[in-house]
């Protein structure tokens, strides 16, 4: 089974690019999707919709970052056992700090052209370390800022080959494709290494503290110069 990560902010297409790359794959590949959402989820209706075996996890009051990390190993188990050929594992980088690549396997980020100028460098790990950037809504804006765009994206991670898809017409989709079907095939994932750390937090108001003041925050805690 090969396995591939997809993550990029809310909003920016990602389930829409996926569903995309699977109507040209599914008839020589059987496909399924991880969702990764933090307190709601309607995309599995349109995998289901697309007859694709679909499973959503909500993280809660979890960082996502790291309630992906926790379950990505049985669902790489429930692909194994339900005979998949390529499981696509698809979270939301809420914080811009979240690091869902894993080294050896293939990585995608998805950005959209109306985000902004400056977001590929605001954007971490999933940026920085993806194997892949996928760039949407490019059809809204000039091709000047198309360019600018993509120079921001090669400044930020150099080595990321840039993939311009429509996520409405699925122009760019195919080329997508094929880098999927270059994809490593797995059949473990326990003991392997994320490409890069988890956000870092342990403090009180992890543990449920809501009082606002430095007598009541304890732990990990990172204060700004004034």
């Amino acid at each position: 089974m090969k396995l591939i990560t997809v993550s990029g902010p809310p909003s920016s297409g990602k389930t829409s690019v996926i569903l995309r790359v699977i109507q040209i794959l599914k008839e020589n590949y059987k496909i399924g999707v991880i969702k990764f959402d933090c307190l709601s989820s309607l995309d599995n209706i349109l995998y289901e919709k697309a007859g694709i075996p679909v499973k959503v996890g909500l993280s809660g009051n979890l960082c996502p970052d790291h309630f992906f990390v926790s379950n990505i190993e049985e669902c790489v188990q429930w692909g194994i056992e339900s005979k998949l050929d390529l499981l696509i594992s698809e979270s939301a980088g809420l914080c811009n700090r979240c690091s869902p690549h894993i080294k050896d396997v293939l990585a995608i980020c998805v950005i959209d052209n109306l985000s902004g100028i400056n977001t590929p460098k605001k954007i971490g790990p999933m940026l920085k370390l993806a194997d892949i950037v996928i760039v949407t809504k490019g059809d809204i804006v000039s091709q000047a800022e198309r360019e600018v765009f993509a120079f921001k994206i090669k400044q930020s991670n150099p080595k990321a080959n840039i993939i311009f898809i429509n996520g409405i017409t699925g122009q760019g989709a195919y080329d997508l494709s094929k880098y999927v079907e270059t994809a490593a095939d797995i059949d473990k994932i326990d003991g392997k290494r994320l490409r890069f750390t988890m956000p870092a937090a342990l403090c009180s108001y992890c543990l449920g503290e809501t009082k606002i003041g430095s007598d009541f925050q304890t732990g990990n805690i990172k204060k700004m110069n004034f």
